[in-house]
């Protein structure tokens, strides 16, 4: 193969003005290439044409082998060495487990009689030309593994005192029609203040049986100490959450009730009555958000009567934050680990379309879901050490909402 002598920089000022080339493609493969001729060097115990008494192996040309990358499919010259055999696992190998789901998905749905067409459209998107059916039974059994021992992993590590779980409509295919399940996902705070995935499945809807069995689910796998569950008002869910999780107390999602308050209102004052309402949210203390409640109650009730009344009527739900420490009410209220994942989980599922099975499901979301999980692992803390601790306090009660009814709260941090 005939190196390019250029310099690097004199090169990428070519490959800019080439308006034929691809630059992302052809940067990735020179960059790629450029890796893999240092770890053969380094291997050999010199550089490439180098005389040097402390080598101890030689090149031997160069095998073709492609990448599948989300620019395309990039050919790349892997050197061979003379003695012994040289691989780089660390880049043909080591995809993302969300990408190589993906893939394997898109091949699934091929395999279950969607139509060609449409399954060609789909790996175009990844940029990718073709894969082989071992390559797809090779995936999707590594994920399938990988994904069972997510969702089953022991929940015993110490107390989750904060729980959001939330639902998902995704279609799929089952006895020749196509439908929609429910896939439900929780998001939980460990003892050490770090974000956690808790649990995936799916359902045939979203029921209080449903929730009742996934809630029992992680219990039995050990989940404990759960002190605050963020959701939308489900009755089910919430009727499951007093069953499976008795003791703690039941946070409305601000995001949903946000959604229901401004359905009710003409578009041209809904970011009036937005603003309006999280202003409720944000006063410092447990008093000053039930004051502030009222008054927002006060001042909507002439022009949207029907908004006062569902303030008035969710007052204690929407407000159960407020008698959790202070440091916690943006994460609590927000819901941004929940709203956050049902956004990627969408970006994904969304290139499939309709699904051929539930395991598809599982497979796919389970592996995007696992990957933000090992990424929280080893990002900053979500919340304090410290608050964590001052939240497993023993419970005192003060009074909230407009019917200034007494609830169990915790110590304001």
């Amino acid at each position: 193969m005939t190196k390019d002598n250029m310099d690097r920089l004199t090169w990428l000022r070519k490959t800019l003005e080439d308006a034929d080339l691809d630059v992302m493609r052809e940067m990735l493969k020179v960059f790629a290439e450029e890796l893999m001729g240092a770890e053969a060097d380094s291997i050999c115990g010199a550089a490439y044409g180098q005389r040097s008494d402390e080598r101890v192996n030689r090149r031997n040309g160069y095998r073709e082998r492609e990448l599948d990358t989300r620019v395309g499919t990039i050919p790349l010259a892997v050197p061979k060495l003379r003695e012994g055999s040289y691989y780089p696992d660390w880049l043909l190998e080591n995809r993302r487990r969300a990408e190589r789901a993906l893939v394997a998905v898109i091949a699934e749905c091929y395999v279950r009689g969607v139509s060609t067409r449409r399954v060609d459209g789909l790996v175009k998107t990844l940029g990718i030309e073709s894969i082989s059916k071992s390559q797809v039974s090779r995936l999707a059994k590594t994920l399938d593994e990988e994904v069972a021992a997510f969702r089953s992993r022991p929940l015993d590590d110490g107390a989750y005192p904060y729980l959001w779980v939330d639902a998902l409509a995704i279609r799929v295919r089952e006895g020749g029609r196509v439908v929609k399940v429910a896939c439900i996902v929780a998001t939980a705070v460990n003892s050490e203040g770090r974000r956690e995935i808790v649990g995936l499945d799916t359902f045939t809807e979203e029921s209080g049986p449903a929730w009742t069995a996934f809630l029992r689910d992680l219990v039995a796998r050990g989940l404990s100490g759960v002190k605050l569950v963020v959701s939308d008002s489900h009755k089910g869910l919430i009727a499951a959450i007093e069953a499976v999780l008795p003791g703690a107390v039941w946070q409305r999602c601000r995001t949903h009730f946000m959604r229901n308050v401004l359905c009710r209102v003409p578009k041209s004052a809904q970011p009036f009555v937005a603003t309006l309402v999280r202003t409720i949210f944000a006063q410092p203390s447990a008093e000053e958000v039930a004051a502030q409640l009222a008054r927002v109650v006060e001042q909507l009730e002439e022009r949207f009567p029907d908004v006062a009344t569902m303030l008035e009527d969710a007052a204690a739900d929407i407000t159960a934050f407020s008698t959790f420490p202070t440091a916690h009410w943006r994460q609590i209220w927000s819901n941004n680990p929940q709203e956050r994942l049902n956004r990627e989980i969408r970006r994904r599922s969304d290139v499939v379309g309709i699904f051929p099975n539930r395991e598809s499901i599982i497979r796919l979301v389970g592996s995007v879901l696992s990957e933000q999980h090992d990424e929280w692992q080893v990002s900053r803390r979500y919340m304090s050490i410290e608050s964590i601790e001052k939240t497993m306090q023993p419970l005192l009660t003060v009074k909230v909402g407009l019917d200034q009814e007494v609830v169990p709260a915790l110590m304001a941090g």
